[in-house]
């Protein structure tokens, strides 16, 4: 038997089968466009995002074949994102999602209402606009008629499900990230939900993720190329899923995915909801494995900064690159100096993530002179963003996460040169991973452990994640690396009044 892992993301949706032993038998890959109807406004046609769905699976179906069919699936999904359905299960509207800015009114409301500590204390959630239910709200006050209309508000991975034929039921950690969820009673929060008007019966039902909620029904599992009686059963929010994948199910062990957003999510055995993970805008939320909860650091620029000097300033490496059929991210790595880099990057080149959330910051380059040379520019840009993610894992040590060990996934988890720098700016030991796409996995996992493949999710990650790297700190390169960290801990509070002003 093998297992179907989903990811709906924000601009694509990837479909992998994998035995039970985590190889992947057959993968599909479909995007879909985010629409900007108004200034500050972001949505998804959940149409299209479902036709991304099915054509996705489809061809994940298709290449694995016959021989080893599936018997279970889970879909990881990305966050907040949230669509209104009718009692036939027709969108009323499209989705918002996550970076929507129409919602601000309604977070600076629950400020007045009720107050960002006490929401932290039930939600876990730092007071933000993002979250599902200032969605909710918005329609509620701005369309009263769509909102009187609507049977269910659903986020993409229990829409999904409900789509394949199983009950529309969320998972712990994608209720969490509703800021309507009760952390601590595991329920929806009574107190939350009435001072926001929004009645729970719009809401869809809660279980454990790992959970069986039904199965594809007879027409889709023809239309998608799946055996009869295929389980369904609840994901969850993508970046835990991700970190099960990587085998994140043990205190004192974070996973590192450096792709277009760098995000480290560690995993620890009860809820840490002190005053400084809310000072510093950290969430506490349920992981996909029992007993277990995450928290999120992130650094919005991420590996996109390589990208944005590979599309303005790297025509060069971009010519070597298709000459030697190398990866043009390994030609411009491969430029790179040595040691620290004498070139100071702020990589806050969109917002700038946690722990500051600053929305008005921006980036900066300090240190050039007329000698700078592009291996320097871009030894600053590998340097800024891992010195941001050092910060993260001071910040989080200090409001009561520690953080042992790292695993790495993700684009940059490709680079060994940009592996051992991490581990000697971290002063901590980072793993390379077989894994390929851990979101996709750790949702498949959740599917074989809820009809019994795997004993447990301990067992499961043993068959499937296994390390093929270790990149050790570097005593001599920690504490060069540990002097110009200091320095870098200054530039963003030096900064910041000017780059507003600007």
């Amino acid at each position: 038997m093998s297992l179907l892992g989903l990811d709906v993301g924000t601009t694509g949706c990837k479909a992998m089968v994998f035995n039970l032993e985590g190889r992947i038998l057959g993968q599909g890959y479909q995007e879909y466009p985010l629409h900007y109807p108004q200034p500050g406004w972001a949505e998804l046609d959940s149409e299209q995002v479902w036709g991304g769905v099915c054509n996705a699976i489809r061809a994940a179906t298709a290449q694995a074949g016959k021989a080893d069919p599936v018997r279970a699936l889970a879909v990881s999904t990305q966050g907040e994102a949230v669509t209104p359905l009718d009692r036939a299960g027709r969108p009323l509207a499209n989705t918002i999602v996550t970076f929507d800015s129409r919602t601000i009114p309604q977070s600076q409301w629950w400020e007045q209402a009720m107050g960002k500590e006490a929401l932290f204390a039930i939600s876990g959630q730092p007071l933000h606009p993002m979250y599902t239910i200032n969605k909710i709200m918005w329609w509620r006050e701005n369309a009263p008629e769509l909102y009187a209309a609507t049977w269910k508000f659903l986020c993409y991975g229990d829409l999904t499900s409900h789509r394949l034929g199983a009950e529309p039921v969320m998972d712990y950690s994608m209720a969490c990230r509703t800021m309507a969820f009760d952390l601590n009673r595991k329920e929806w929060s009574r107190k939350i939900l009435d001072l926001a008007e929004v009645d729970e019966s719009c809401l869809p039902g809660v279980a454990p993720a790992g959970t069986v909620i039904g199965q594809v029904s007879e027409q889709m599992a023809r239309e998608l190329g799946l055996p009869a009686g295929v389980a369904v059963v609840t994901g969850g929010h993508d970046q835990p899923c991700g970190a099960l994948g990587a085998g994140i199910i043990e205190p004192g062990v974070a996973m590192d995915a450096t792709g277009t957003v760098e995000c480290i999510t560690p995993a620890f055995d009860h809820p840490v909801l002190t005053p400084q993970m809310l000072e510093y805008n950290y969430p506490c939320y349920c992981h996909v494995a029992p007993g277990m909860y995450v928290a999120l650091a992130f650094n919005f620029t991420g590996g996109s900064l390589l990208r944005w000097y590979r599309d303005v300033l790297g025509k060069q490496e971009r010519d070597e690159a298709e000459v030697s059929g190398l990866d043009v991210y390994d030609v411009m790595i491969g430029l790179a100096a040595n040691g620290p880099a004498s070139v100071f990057v702020l990589p806050h080149f969109t917002v700038t993530g946690t722990p500051w959330m600053d929305s008005r910051a921006k980036g900066a380059m300090l240190g050039l002179t007329l000698a700078t040379s592009k291996g320097d520019i871009i030894k600053g840009l590998l340097d800024g963003i891992t010195y941001e993610m050092r910060l993260n894992l001071d910040y989080l040590g200090a409001a009561g996460v520690r953080i042992n060990k790292l695993r790495a996934i993700g684009g940059g988890a490709k680079s060994p040169t940009w592996l051992q720098l991490k581990a000697n700016i971290f002063n901590r030991p980072v793993y390379a991973l077989s894994v390929s796409e851990a979101a996709c996995l750790g949702a498949a996992l959740l599917a074989g452990w809820a009809v019994g493949e795997y004993r447990d999710l301990d067992q499961a990650v043993a068959a499937t994640v296994q390390v093929t790297d270790t990149y050790a700190p570097q005593p001599q390169e920690v504490a060069r690396y540990e002097e110009s960290y200091q320095l870098y801990r200054q530039i963003y509070p030096t900064l910041r009044d000017l780059v507003h002003r600007m």
